[in-house]
């Protein structure tokens, strides 16, 4: 599988850019939260833009090129990249689709295979939009909780798809892979038993992938659409999490063999929702941005031995997975007995995240902001997600805060 060369001058593009430079930002990260706080919460990266990515938007921008999209540059980007980064061969041009992002294209696809009413399957504690898009687009949600090792239960997920099967004729499983938020990688193994179980009980899948780009080492990336068994599934993914493209829409949904009927049904329309910027974006980071990418998952790796470290000395008793994917780290704060905490009615954050437990300690104590693990689903409870895609400066501050804040 191919890796790009290294750069001759290897920067880690998490060390480029200082706290105060950060704090000029306007995005919601940045600006969520009073200056006093440390924001480690929504998945946004402490980087600069990949210069090839930079690069290209200037001269979109210098030539007046801020029309609509056209074309099918961003699918071959993505074509290319999974053959060289995942050896996956496999992705059709034509079985894509260009989305506004990763959530509303799971919509549209969900409008695509099952009715209202129809039941998806979810491993919690997952990614909190699963919830939220699933249940406003009048579809019902079933768990089947991960593991203690924070994997997939097969022996749950076999018992929940039979569950499903029973209350619908069109069940799906919406997987996150990796998952978010605990950083697991799902395995070629594990994705071929959740195929056979799925194909068992007449479940359609439909894979989120937003972060397969962002596997660190020791681990390997297996889209799901490669697998057997899984030809009649989506997938969907874009360069958004990995190159720090939230701002700039685009994502692709990515069709098996033999749910490209279902994908040929898709309203015209929704291809209207995406940026051209973004596609351009998106499209360059897939085809030019792999040595940055490279540098990235350096620093990624480096941070994630530094919080293990940081965790161990100043907060012991909190336990975490060590992430194999994203960047992002699940912590177990149930032995700091934070969660029996009052939650003072009229928070200035009370409309920017449902805050309990640990995450509401740590925003009011240290001034460190975390996403609350209960708003993932079960298994979620006396939980924080931790945003690691920052300075080694900052996250060794905010970790030395947290534990300040529980001894004193």
């Amino acid at each position: 599988m191919d890796t790009a060369p290294p750069s001759p001058h290897r920067t880690d593009p998490l060390t480029e850019l200082d706290l105060a430079q950060l704090r000029e930002r306007t995005s919601i990260k940045w600006r969520a939260h009073p200056p006093d706080v440390l924001p480690l919460w929504v998945a946004e990266m402490d980087v600069p833009l990949a210069p090839a990515v930079a690069d290209a938007l200037h001269q979109a921008i210098s030539r007046g090129d801020t029309g609509y999209p056209s074309g099918t540059a961003y699918a071959e980007a993505l074509q290319q990249f999974a053959a060289d980064r995942w050896g996956w061969d496999g992705l059709a041009v034509e079985r894509t689709a260009i989305v506004p992002d990763v959530m509303m294209g799971i919509v549209e696809v969900l409008r695509l295979i099952t009715d209202p009413g129809d039941t998806v399957v979810v491993c919690p504690p997952v990614y909190t939009p699963f919830y939220a898009f699933v249940t406003h687009a009048d579809r019902r949600i079933l768990e089947a909780p991960l593991g203690a090792d924070g994997r997939i239960d097969l022996p749950t997920l076999r018992e929940t798809f039979a569950r499903a099967r029973t209350s619908t004729d069109r069940p799906v499983f919406l997987m996150s892979n990796p998952h978010n938020p605990t950083g697991v990688v799902h395995t070629r193994d594990e994705l071929e038993q959740v195929a056979s179980l799925a194909r068992e009980n007449g479940v359609r899948v439909v894979s989120d992938e937003i972060h397969a780009p962002l596997v660190l080492p020791g681990a390997t990336f297996t889209p799901y659409l490669s697998v057997a068994g899984a030809e009649d599934a989506f997938a969907l993914t874009s360069a958004s999490k990995a190159f720090n493209l939230a701002g700039l829409k685009a994502a692709l949904v990515i069709a098996g063999e033999r749910a490209a009927g279902d994908l040929a049904r898709m309203p015209e329309e929704v291809g209207h929702g995406p940026s051209h910027l973004g596609v351009i974006a998106h499209s360059v980071a897939f085809r030019d941005g792999r040595a940055w990418l490279d540098e990235l998952i350096m620093g990624l790796d480096h941070n994630r031995t530094l919080l293990a470290a940081l965790l161990a000395e100043h907060l012991p008793t909190v336990r975490h997975l060590r992430p194999e994917g994203t960047y992002l780290a699940w912590l177990d704060c149930s032995g700091l007995g934070l969660d029996d905490e009052p939650e003072a009615p009229g928070d200035e954050l009370a409309v920017v995240t449902d805050l309990a437990g640990p995450a509401r300690h740590f925003l009011e104590k240290a001034r460190v902001a975390l996403s609350s693990g209960h708003v993932f689903g079960t298994g979620g409870a006396s939980h924080v997600r931790l945003n690691f895609a920052t300075t080694p400066q900052i996250l060794t501050e905010a970790i030395t805060r947290m534990g300040r804040s529980v001894t004193t």
